[in-house]
């Protein structure tokens, strides 16, 4: 089964094939977590609301209608909703810890050069999180999941035309939080 298109193992899942539902998870789970540590900055709450979206999605998966966009968009979906909850639950955004970034930073670099990066990308998460979930989403599904502007545009339900102004007003919005981070730290 495992060879299989997606669209053929979402019809199994969707009759109530717990093994078809697995299958989906396995193919999803790494860039649904990667796309909520990336919104949450936090390795745990990512993992547990990772976790919520494919037991909301288990739950919901009957009532699923194919409506011409990938089964991936569903999830994003949830994906959003739940960290819009949990952003509104924890009433402020939290700060990615630098040790998280460590691990990601350390390619047999000198450990001076590999500190360097991870506050680097500190700075840059720091400035990433000011911007709206939105802007984020975007962000995050363009840069970490490496989606086309047709593909994020199905996602969060607009059109092709209005994800490339967002992207573009976005990209503008985060050159001007760097600049004015960095003249706040001079």
């Amino acid at each position: 089964m495992e060879d299989l298109p997606d669209d053929v193992i979402l019809a199994k899942a969707v009759a109530g094939d717990q093994e078809a539902f697995s299958l989906l998870y396995s193919r999803h789970v790494t860039k649904i977590f990667n796309y909520i540590y990336y919104r949450t900055g936090n390795t745990s709450d990512a993992e547990d609301l990772t976790s919520r979206v494919f037991h909301r999605a288990m739950a919901h998966i009957k009532n699923y209608r194919d409506q011409g966009v990938p089964f991936s968009a569903w999830l994003y979906r949830i994906a959003h909703n739940l960290v819009a909850n949990w952003h509104r639950d924890n009433s402020r955004r939290k700060e990615v810890p630098l040790e998280d970034h460590t691990n990601l930073t350390m390619r047999g670099n000198l450990p001076e050069i590999s500190l360097v990066e991870s506050q680097e990308i500190e700075k840059l998460l720091q400035v990433i999180r000011k911007l709206s979930a939105e802007r984020q989403q975007i962000l995050i599904l363009k840069f970490v999941e490496g989606l086309s502007n047709a593909e994020i545009a199905v996602i969060m339900g607009r059109s092709e035309g209005a994800i490339k102004s967002l992207y573009h007003r976005t990209l503008l919005s985060l050159r001007e939080n760097i600049d004015q981070f960095e003249s706040n730290k001079g």
